[in-house]
Parts: structure tokens; C-alpha cells; sequence
């Protein structure tokens, strides 16, 4: 809302396309609303939906940015619907589905797909060193370790550095943001196995941190504000480490 307190008439431009209906093909669909104080996009989707649209596909649950499923480009920039304000927005805002994920339907796209394959692909669960004794005492870890591990976990999967990311819309088995933060917080967990070396083929490959591109959108785009630029140089001196060591041993 304005300083003035008028309403404004906000103009909704909405990408529409259902892939299950072969009679439907890719447009964008008009809707004009008035704004409201406070109204997020998400308000301003159900509004459209309850009284314009009731076939409008988008995601939603916690409304919190907390799911992460109401990823979508708001006018060209990916962000969370439940936690854009229109009042940050121009008068007229283009919605459209987020890009790298395979498409349901107008804005829902399906990004746990995405996320399962890349946490199949780095195996991002815990390799215990030693099997599991409940009777033995618990192994303090460090609070810096400890601060670093709850940060990388902070993050909600929503998908908006993915489909930022330049190299991802290349090519689907790039990592991106979301993947190498994951890597990187179980590379850090003294209670995985797994060493520098091992985990050297998943991070140092062109699917890896090398195949960055350097355009950090990633960065620019979490909603969770990630320190990605950290990350990134994390695994660069984790994987030329795991480098040397593997050329000394050869």
C-alpha cells in the first residue's frame, strides 16, 4: 500500500498451462484485484482463486516460509509467495512457475523429485563410524561445529537457487545451491565416516562445486539468507585438500 493509503488495482499476469490436459497450451491469464494492507501473494493467489479462478494450480501450506512449496518468479526473480509483500511489488506482477523443476500445473511445479534424486545421488545421511549403542555415553561436539551443521540445516528445500542457478538450467544433475549446502553439511559432521577423499568424486566434478558457474543468484534468491558464498568456498578447499592427498597417494 501506498503512503497515500489508496488502494492500488494490482494486475496479476499468470502463466497457465495444464501438462496432463492435451488440449491445454502454455498462456498467461489476466486478474486484477484490489490491494489490501498486508496482503502477501499468497493472500492475493486465494483471493483470485475464490473469486476469479478455482482452477488455479499453486502450493502452499505453513504460510511461515517455513515448506518452502510456494516457491515461484515474481516478476523474473525467484521468491516465496507467503513472504512477498505486494506492496514491495509494482502495480503490475508476473507470476510464473519456477524454472529446472518438472512442471504439475500454472505455478505448482514439483521440486521433491529434484531433492530426492540429489539426495539419493550424494547419499546425504549420516555413515555412522561406529554402530549405534544406546547404552554408551553421548560424544559432545563442538559448538562451532555444532552453530555451522543447525545453519546448513536451516535450509527449507524450496527450490528458489535451483532455479536461479544458471548451471542447473543447464543441466538437471548440477547440485546448485541447495545440493552443495547439503553436501557440505554432512561433510562437516564429525559423525559421518566419510572422508574429504570420499566424498571428493560428488563434490569436485562438473555436477559439483566446480561446475559453478559464478553468478551466485543463489545467494541473492534463499529466503533463508544462507551463507552460500561460504559454503561454496568450504568445499573449493575441501575438494583441492582431497586433491593433494589422492595425487600423493598415486
Amino acid at each position: 500500500m501506498d503512503k497515500s493509503n489508496k488502494a492500488r488495482r494490482l494486475r496479476f499476469e499468470i502463466f497457465r498451462y495444464n501438462p496432463e490436459d492435451p488440449g491445454s497450451a502454455p498462456h498467461t491469464d489476466i486478474f486484477e484485484i484490489e490491494e489490501t494492507e498486508f496482503m502477501t501473494l499468497y493472500i492475493a493467489l486465494n483471493q483470485i482463486r475464490e473469486q476469479h479462478d478455482t482452477g488455479l494450480q499453486f502450493d502452499f501450506a505453513c504460510r511461515s516460509a517455513i515448506c518452502g512449496s510456494c516457491g515461484m518468479m515474481v516478476n523474473g526473480r525467484p521468491a516465496l509467495a507467503c513472504r512477498t509483500l505486494t506492496s514491495d511489488l509494482p502495480e503490475e506482477i508476473r507470476l510464473y512457475p519456477l524454472p529446472a523443476f518438472k512442471l504439475v500445473g500454472d505455478l505448482s511445479v514439483d521440486t521433491g523429485t529434484w531433492f530426492r534424486e540429489m539426495a539419493e545421488r550424494t547419499e546425504a545421511w549420516i555413515h555412522e563410524r561406529l554402530a549405534f549403542d544406546p547404552d554408551a555415553v553421548e560424544q559432545r561436539m563442538s559448538d562451532d561445529i555444532a552453530a555451522a551443521i543447525y545453519e546448513g540445516d536451516r535450509c527449507i528445500e524450496c527450490g528458489c537457487c535451483v532455479a536461479s542457478c544458471g548451471a542447473a538450467n543447464l543441466d538437471e544433475e548440477f547440485l546448485a545451491g541447495a545440493g552443495l549446502n547439503r553436501v557440505a553439511r554432512f561433510m562437516m559432521d564429525p559423525r559421518d565416516a566419510r572422508s574429504d577423499a570420499d566424498w571428493y568424486e560428488v563434490v569436485a566434478g562438473d555436477k559439483g562445486v566446480f561446475g559453478c558457474i559464478g553468478m551466485m543468484a543463489c545467494a541473492d534468491v534463499c529466503p533463508k539468507e544462507l551463507p552460500l558464498l561460504d559454503v561454496y568456498a568450504y568445499l573449493r578447499r575441501k575438494a583441492l585438500g582431497a586433491r593433494f592427498v589422492k595425487k600423493d597417494a598415486g
